[in-house]
């Protein structure tokens, strides 16, 4: 049952990806959560991340700056190593809160408390117009790349503090989605490599059954919301994930997914 809902939902969120500024991995992720560890979670959006970097790269890869994405990518490189070794550290540590509630014995874990505070905060950071008008000299770039790889590692939020670092980049609008592009398989990489100790669930009978078929819905989203959601707002469905986005982080926080 859980591979039904997984896939329809990774077909409605990746629809949704193109109108509501929303990246694939930050609307993927609250709904891996639902059924899996928040590690584990995050390392198998991060599989469906970077298969569908992949397939964006064969499409756009040429245009692509070479000099933004060394500035850029190779300091992301490295802070996603760190990142996606500090999510595993998060996820070994004794919960910080124990409670009942109408019967019912919760925890509050530090691996799911930080994630859910970075939920908030991107969500926020997408939804809040003057936050997305954010822009930073190219002469940070590095500095873009290190914020961008730790966060994309730790929990695979990276391109909203991507974007204000290439905006002030001169880059014409194919050349900053190829780069952008670029970039992200190279925090997606790093990161996966790391994470592949705790993907439990890739070593079982059914993992890659579940895998490819999640791929294979959000390609499929990708594909029909290009045509078939035209008419709705983009503020609409914006608002729409943010309250999503808010109310899973919640139970995240309170130990109750």
């Amino acid at each position: 049952m859980h591979y039904l809902f997984i896939c329809l939902c990774a077909f409605l969120v990746s629809g949704l990806t193109l109108f509501s500024g929303f990246g694939l991995g930050t609307l993927l992720l609250p709904v891996m959560a639902l059924f899996f560890p928040i590690d584990t979670a995050i390392a198998l959006t991060a599989v469906v991340h970077c298969l569908n970097n992949l397939f964006k790269l064969a499409l756009l890869g040429r245009h692509a700056d070479k000099a933004t994405v060394v500035r850029f990518g190779l300091p992301a490189v490295l802070a996603a190593v760190a990142g996606a070794r500090m999510l595993g550290w998060l996820s070994q540590r004794q919960p910080w809160l124990t409670y009942e509630l109408f019967g019912h014995h919760l925890q509050v874990l530090p691996v799911k408390l930080v994630v859910a505070g970075l939920m908030v905060f991107f969500a926020l950071f997408e939804l809040l117009p003057r936050l997305a008008q954010i822009s930073v000299a190219k002469q940070y770039l590095p500095l873009g790349g290190l914020l961008s790889g730790f966060f994309g590692g730790l929990s695979g939020h990276q391109g909203a503090l991507r974007a204000p670092f290439l905006l002030k980049s001169g880059l014409n609008k194919e050349s900053f989605i190829a780069t952008g592009v670029v970039i992200s398989l190279m925090v997606d990489i790093p990161r996966i490599a790391v994470y592949s100790a705790t993907l439990p669930l890739l070593q079982t009978s059914g993992g890659l059954p579940l895998l490819a078929a999640t791929v294979l819905a959000a390609f499929s989203g990708a594909f029909l919301g290009s045509r078939l959601l035209r008419r709705v707002t983009r503020r609409g469905i914006q608002i729409l994930v943010a309250l999503m986005l808010l109310g899973i982080s919640v139970g995240l926080a309170m130990g109750l997914i």
